[in-house]
């Protein structure tokens, strides 16, 4: 059948907001990039492809025929509002958490102890935030990118300065999963420049590996956070040290 431009439209814009190229989407639907370009080129699609494609973004026909409807892309970053929503309230931050990561309700309600009316109306709080879409059965369909961004100097990144780095740094980084490294040296701006793109490089490889594993079980995945850093910087208490210019 010939897919319609807005359902065309509409699973492009799920693939970018999960992060996934044609080359990715062709090796889970084990099939040749090529094939995949023309599918989408010509809007040559069966059924049964739309649902292998509906199937490798964990959304509905119904979820696609929204989007569709509704035609914008995926949030690359919150409001302030919506930050500030956030950090005000813990528990929605750990439901929107949860939902990011496709937690089940029933995975999130034997984890955690929230009750189901309580886990209901984080996820009403969430959707009348305009962060996710409430779903039926209690499904969250994120209205942000997979790899959506805090706001720079914002409430979020404010709070995890003022809160929650002390907390993160407060164990020693010596279990099986854990890892901590701290470099410091004289580069040239040439220098400097290759390794930010070196950083950015690891977000995206951590992004596409949300990606790969978004669809196991929350028993079969293990909570993690990377703090990825790179600015001139001298320790303070150096700074007796330098000469006033």
């Amino acid at each position: 059948m010939a897919v319609s431009v807005e359902l065309i439209d509409a699973l492009k814009r799920l693939l970018r907001g999960h992060g996934l190229t044609y080359r990715e989407l062709a090796t889970r639907m084990k099939m040749s990039e090529a094939a995949v370009k023309r599918m989408f080129s010509l809007r040559a699609m069966s059924l049964q492809r739309l649902e292998q494609i509906c199937d490798v973004l964990d959304v509905g026909l119904s979820e696609l025929a929204a989007e569709s409807a509704r035609g914008r892309e995926s949030m690359a970053e919150l409001s302030e509002a919506q930050e500030k929503a956030l950090v005000t309230e813990p528990a929605l931050l750990l439901a929107l958490f949860l939902s990011l990561n496709r937690w089940r309700q029933q995975d999130v309600l034997a984890q955690f102890s929230f009750t189901e009316p309580q886990w209901t109306s984080l996820l009403i709080k969430l959707d009348r935030l305009g962060i996710i879409e409430l779903m039926p059965g209690n499904r969250a369909r994120a209205l942000t990118a997979r790899n959506f961004r805090w706001r720079r100097g914002g409430p979020m990144e404010r709070y995890f300065r003022e809160h929650l780095l002390a907390d993160y740094f407060a164990d020693a980084f010596d279990g099986e999963q854990d890892g901590l490294f701290l470099l410091s040296g004289s580069l040239s701006v040439d220098g400097v420049r290759q390794m930010r793109q070196r950083l950015e490089e690891v977000v995206r490889e951590f992004d596409a590996l949300l990606i790969r594993d978004a669809a196991l079980t929350a028993k079969e995945r293990i909570g993690v956070s990377l703090v990825l850093a790179q600015k001139p910087w001298l320790l303070q208490l150096f700074q007796q040290y330098r000469r006033s210019l």
